[in-house]
């Protein structure tokens, strides 16, 4: 948004000079994923399209603080993303210029305070004003604003990670051991009883289950060959009977 000082950022947790947001974010203040910079960008370019003639100086000090907030929002979202040394070495650039810029900023400050009060020296020798930037007259606002709508578009984007919920399933040692209880208390059982009722009875019992069910035909081959239990099948197809290999059969853990 503007003001009487120039453009401002209004969001849900800050409002203030950009320079301010920057300088919070830096002394971790404010977390920079509590910060939209799309939005930023967006009132930027509603803020520029309502001036009269490009902001060149503000335009600079925008890309240049914008910049600092992408590369601290980029290893944020991303901070065990693999670079190649030749991006590496960019980012290296980009952070070493960003320093210099602001060592710069804060010398300009001190020398601002103390310009005019009092003169430091004379010189006789010829003035030359020093080259300061200067955008091309081809370049119009319409080009700067296509190019920071582009550095917005390739903003790293947060990706969500699908939850995966694992199921709990019934152990062969739980079901032998509960056949073997159920063998105990009433010397024999059939294994249609033993699977309707789920095996297994700290698994909540689901006679449904298929895959208790299997789990419940391998314990009991499991006690057969161990000659814990006996079982019989008179036809084919038929119920399975089971039944202990000896009174007080003990139970396994």
């Amino acid at each position: 948004m503007a003001s009487a000082n120039g453009f401002e950022v209004r969001t849900m947790v800050f409002e203030g000079p950009l320079e301010l947001l920057l300088d919070l974010i830096e002394r971790r203040k404010l977390h920079i994923s509590d910060i939209s910079l799309s939005e930023i960008a967006d009132d930027y370019l509603a803020y520029i399209e309502k001036l009269g003639e490009f902001p060149t100086k503000d335009a600079a000090q925008f890309l240049v603080v914008a910049s600092t907030l992408v590369l601290i929002k980029s290893r944020s979202l991303l901070p065990s993303l693999a670079l190649s040394e030749e991006e590496q070495a960019s980012i290296d650039d980009l952070e070493g210029r960003l320093t210099l810029l602001k060592r710069a900023r804060e010398l300009a400050a001190v020398v601002g305070a103390r310009f005019g009060k009092s003169p430091l020296y004379y010189r006789d020798a010829e003035y030359h004003e020093p080259p300061v930037f200067s955008p091309h007259a081809a370049i119009k606002n319409q080009t700067i604003l296509s190019v920071i709508r582009e550095l917005i578009k390739n903003l790293p984007r947060k990706e969500s990670i699908p939850q995966v919920i694992v199921r709990k399933v019934v152990s062969m040692e739980e079901m032998m051991n509960d056949l073997t209880e159920r063998i105990r208390d009433a010397l024999s059982v059939s294994f249609r009883d033993f699977a309707s009722a789920g095996g297994g009875s700290s698994s909540g019992g689901n006679g449904g289950d298929k895959t208790k069910i299997v789990i419940g035909f391998l314990a009991i081959l499991e006690l057969v060959k161990r000659g814990i239990i006996s079982v019989r099948q008179n036809e084919r197809f038929e119920d399975i009977k089971i039944e202990g290999t000896e009174v007080g059969v003990p139970r396994y853990y």
